[in-house]
């Protein structure tokens, strides 16, 4: 051998790994740390595209579980579009890191319970997820009780699941400056009112971004030393960015730092997977193929790609699963994959001039 390049396997060179198979021929992008297996308890949280992969697995019979299902009397869409069964828990989207960690920190009493809410038109939307409830809360009372049950169904989630599957969405958020609270959206947009002095907006660094993460993933071991956590990057862009910058070139430093974070974390922890959704989405070998017509929605075929790539690794590392032991999830009337999602972050396009 003359070099270290020479002799290399096909996957290492871009001709022979990816322009020669095409679009439909990548193999290999995957080799996963571990088996995940039908009868695995699987929680899913994140930014939307985590609900195409709760969806996928459901529909392969895996066990994704519902951990905060919908009261008896809300079923199907309408169950959805009041935030159940869209998650494992009724959080809404969960786009930074650090938004993950304040709800574990809230969830298992480390932080407080934040005591501010928005008010519109009489009614109450909780900061942490003001589009769960369409026309908001009857009263602060109702929206602390309805809080305090995603809460428990965190913690039974994080104590109970056996794989906890996080896709990272955004590096920007808004936050209170006085209480230090990350807010899932930006105040005035759904709900509340805009305030320059107490609303402030940050754009999470690198740093900042692993140490979050890392952050959420050591606290969720500590509570379940067993937890195994896959994270994914979300291949949707941003639909407006507050930073200054192009939307465009907003939308490369966000998933930038996302994939490097996550990378990061699989190299150094053994129980830390990433899994390249986002590679496969938007890789230039697509050409936006996988994209809907705004260029921003992943569309059916897209998520079938890659929940083939998934499967496909899973199977060619540790076999054809077995059958699980009948763990199903909670809600049985499950959407097929679509590209209809629950995506909090569109609703700032309402603000475009």
């Amino acid at each position: 051998m003359t070099n270290p390049y020479e002799g290399l396997p096909p996957k290492a060179y871009w001709r022979t790994a990816v322009a020669e198979p095409g679009a439909f021929g990548l193999s290999g992008l995957w080799q996963p740390k571990f088996p995940v297996r039908p009868r695995d308890s699987i929680a899913t949280a994140g930014s939307c595209f985590a609900q195409h992969i709760g969806r996928a697995l459901a529909g392969r019979g895996y066990g994704w579980t519902d951990f905060e299902p919908a009261p008896p009397f809300l079923k199907g869409e309408e169950a959805r579009r009041f935030g159940y069964g869209v998650f494992s828990f009724r959080t809404g989207n969960i786009y930074t890191p650090g938004m993950l960690l304040q709800w574990l920190q809230i969830a298992f009493g480390d932080l407080p319970q934040p005591p501010e809410t928005w008010e519109r038109e009489g009614r109450f939307f909780d900061p942490l997820r003001p589009a769960i409830e369409p026309d908001g809360f009857a009263s602060e009372t109702e929206l602390m009780e309805a809080r305090a049950a995603t809460c428990s169904a965190i913690r039974a989630a994080v104590t109970g699941a056996d794989l906890f599957v996080f896709t990272l969405g955004l590096t920007e958020s808004w936050f209170n400056a006085e209480s230090g609270l990350e807010y899932a959206l930006c105040p005035g947009t759904v709900a509340g009112r805009f305030e320059a002095r107490s609303h402030q907006f940050r754009n999470a660094n690198s740093r900042l971004t692993y140490r979050n993460m890392r952050a959420a993933i050591n606290f969720m071991q500590r509570q379940n030393p067993g937890l195994r956590v896959l994270l994914t990057v979300s291949p949707v862009p941003l639909t407006a960015t507050a930073s200054g910058q192009h939307v465009l070139t907003a939308t490369t430093y966000s998933k930038s730092i996302l994939r490097g974070a996550a990378g990061m974390l699989a190299d150094e922890m053994a129980a830390v997977d990433y899994f390249p959704s986002y590679e496969i989405i938007t890789s230039p070998l697509s050409r936006g193929m996988f994209y809907g017509a705004n260029m921003r929605s992943v569309l059916p075929e897209g998520v079938e790609t890659v929940m083939g790539h998934f499967f496909g690794a899973q199977q060619a590392a540790f076999g054809v699963p077995k059958k699980g032991r009948g763990r199903r999830p909670a809600q049985s009337d499950r959407p097929a994959i679509t590209d209809d999602v629950a995506c909090e972050e569109e609703m700032l396009d309402a603000f475009a001039s």
